[in-house]
């Protein structure tokens, strides 16, 4: 017996040192592998991951507030054909607007020229331009910072903000309000991405050595921030304070660039308040009942907030890309040149920041928490995170702190290999398949979700287009999307989207009969 239990512990002993030796030398190849090359690797994992995103997108349809501010220019498209003549009328609407209902004096604008009123059919165009402007305003905004803030060598900021997108549409908070739904995706995804652009702007003509770059990237800034003036309170005030900061940051280290930036502050401080200052929504404030806090209050319940949506926003999987970018951020601040010297100021300015976000909603509507809301909130939060990480990084890299750094170092591709594991392991094992959208997007397009909702839309538009049918009652849809979680048509024909729906088809009424 005993020869035996020797053999079998050999054996035990054979294949345990083959599979110590496979493990390290896969260890070894993962510390290989070019930082550009794991760029590449890191892009091609995040377009693989839009793909069932956008081809879900292929079954959009209109919806919700797309009728009420798209009616007065799908009206003129129809009478006229007239592209131009369709623009006029949304200027018209949107200035109408300023003077009763609300101030967005930009956002108002872009949201009647829903796609959709032009060609019904091509809804699919609204997840391709909120994917593609939202995702490539992070990029160049994250990787900008990485390089010319941290020092980051531009292939390794690809790397991280590549895999930070990959991280945030998998567990974006309301995926139907900031990549389906034309308007509220507008007024929020839109104006954000915009304001991401030209906050990159105006650093970069704060950097740029040439006088004539910065002038070119200061212009840039200027033209960016009165839209971003005239979009959501939420992204304007994030502006306002942000702007503020870096002009602050001009005045006490670089006073000959502080021009560059004091320039695209005052232009959005103004569009900013031309937009507060509407007298829509003064009147707009009569008619609503909801009622905010005070000013003072709101302030301090953002701080509190903030610390509830951050937990909320940090589950297992962000926690296993995050760690998964530890030793990667590590090595990069390492050969950085900065001094990584204020690690608690910039702390504590992300923080502040991120609360600001929160302020708005709760002083307008005593709330926090509105899903097309937070995916902009949610975008930061992680921003933040990432920055605020490779700031410590790098603050520990530069001192006499080598012990956490030691450890990312030999421990570095064992990390990466089992958080690389284990983030396919949650994706695929997760009980829940619309936990992480592009699963759930899979899933609805492959079981036939979306073809089903998306021919029940079309039979729909059929009949609101028939002039014989001013009485429409329409049947529930019987499949729909998770991921397309937008209300139905009621049974009420005087439900608001009922209305909506009614007045922009000019039917008698609309309405849902259960069959």
């Amino acid at each position: 017996m005993s020869g035996i239990n020797k053999k079998e512990n050999n054996i035990y002993g054979r294949l345990t040192e083959s599979l110590r030796g496979m493990c390290s030398r896969i260890f070894v190849r993962i510390d290989a592998i070019p930082v550009k090359r794991l760029a590449v690797y890191a892009g091609i994992l995040f377009a693989v991951s839009l793909i069932p995103l956008l081809w879900l997108g292929r079954y959009n349809v209109m919806c919700v507030d797309d009728y009420d501010y798209g009616r007065r220019v799908h009206d003129v498209w129809m009478a006229t054909g007239s592209f131009g003549a369709s623009v006029q009328a949304a200027w018209q609407q949107n200035m109408q607007f300023y003077r009763e209902w609300q101030g967005t004096y930009i956002s108002c604008f872009l949201m009647a020229l829903c796609p959709m009123n032009f060609n019904y059919e091509i809804g699919y165009v609204v997840p391709l331009l909120m994917i593609g402007m939202l995702a490539s305003s992070v990029f160049v905004l994250g990787r900008h910072i990485l390089h010319r803030w941290l020092g980051v060598e531009k292939a390794g900021g690809s790397f991280v903000m590549f895999v930070l997108l990959f991280m945030f549409y998998q567990v974006m908070d309301a995926p139907f309000e900031g990549i389906y739904w034309y308007n509220g995706a507008t007024h929020y995804v839109l104006m954000q991405s915009i304001w991401f652009y030209m906050l990159t702007a105006a650093s970069m003509s704060l950097w740029s050595e040439k006088k004539a770059s910065a002038r070119g990237w200061c212009a840039a800034a200027v033209i960016l921030s009165v839209i971003v003036g005239g979009g959501n309170l939420v992204t304007g005030l994030q502006a306002e304070v942000v702007m503020a900061l870096l002009v602050l940051y001009a005045v006490v280290v670089n006073r000959k660039k502080l021009l560059s930036v004091c320039l695209p502050f005052v232009t959005g401080s103004a569009g900013f308040l031309f937009n507060i200052l509407a007298p829509g929504n003064a009147l707009r404030s009569e008619l609503d009942t909801d009622t905010g806090y005070s000013a003072l209050l709101s302030v301090l319940l953002s701080f509190y907030h903030a610390v509830v949506y951050i937990i909320r926003w940090t589950p297992a999987f962000v926690i296993v890309i995050w760690l998964l970018l530890l030793p990667v951020l590590w090595k990069l601040v390492k050969k950085s040149e900065r001094t990584f010297a204020h690690p608690v100021w910039v702390t504590v300015g992300a923080f502040c920041v991120l609360s600001a976000m929160f302020t708005p909603t709760l002083y307008a509507l005593g709330l926090a928490g509105l899903s097309r809301v937070n995916n902009i909130i949610q975008m930061v939060w992680y921003l933040c995170l990432i920055m605020v990480t490779a700031y410590w990084l790098g603050y520990y890299a530069h001192r006499e702190c080598a012990a956490f750094g030691y450890f990312l170092e030999k421990a570095g591709s064992r990390l990466t290999a089992v958080c690389v594991l284990l983030v396919f392991v949650i994706l695929v094992c997760t009980a829940d398949k619309n936990t992480y959208t592009s699963i759930s997007a899979l899933r609805s397009v492959t079981n036939g979700e979306a073809q089903t909702f998306y021919e029940e839309a079309m039979e729909r538009h059929v009949i609101y287009t028939d002039e014989t049918i001013p009485d429409v009652e329409l049947a529930p849809y019987s499949a729909k999307p998770a991921l397309f979680d937008c209300s139905d048509l009621s049974q009420d024909p005087g439900n608001w989207l009922n209305l909506a729906v009614m007045q922009y088809y000019h039917k008698n009424y609309v309405k849902i009969v259960e069959q």
